[in-house]
């Protein structure tokens, strides 16, 4: 389904993505995080629901249905250093430390700062191009909100 998509999100020079195709890419590397400790949960999804909404404007209707998508992409999607190069690629810095907030988000839906999601944040921020400075910021913006 999601295979056209993959094809040019990982292709050796993408362009920048298109409004919607950024928008799946995005949402499908919060579902990668909330994945990352083998427990996907109610609160994680509803997380992602309301990031999504609040970020692109969406009905929650629109929210979740953008993240039932994302979940099929990120089943499909290619290993996350390939995944995340591509998004940083075609991505601007600035919208790349807002995904890594969003993120810190989602890994904290649960209340609790697991391991693993740890390690794919650092792995996920290096390969976009954040440094561990930023991103400790954008976690600790995080946590300072709840």
């Amino acid at each position: 389904m999601f295979a056209d998509f993959l094809k040019r999100l990982v292709d050796p020079g993408p362009e920048r993505l298109p409004d919607a195709d950024a928008r799946l890419a995005l949402c499908a590397l919060l579902v990668r995080v909330a994945r990352a400790d083998e427990t996907y949960d109610q609160s994680e999804q509803d997380r992602i629901d309301r990031i999504a909404a609040a970020r692109y404007g969406l009905s929650p209707f629109e929210a979740t249905r953008l993240r039932r998508d994302a979940e099929a992409l990120e089943a499909e999607a290619p290993d996350t250093v390939r995944f995340t190069r591509a998004i940083k690629d075609a991505v601007a810095y600035e919208d790349r430390i807002a995904v890594i907030e969003a993120l810190w988000q989602v890994a904290l839906a649960d209340g609790e700062r697991d391991d693993e999601e740890d390690a794919l944040l650092r792995l996920v921020s290096n390969l976009l191009g954040i440094n561990d400075r930023d991103s400790a910021l954008a976690r600790q913006r995080v946590e300072a909100a709840r």
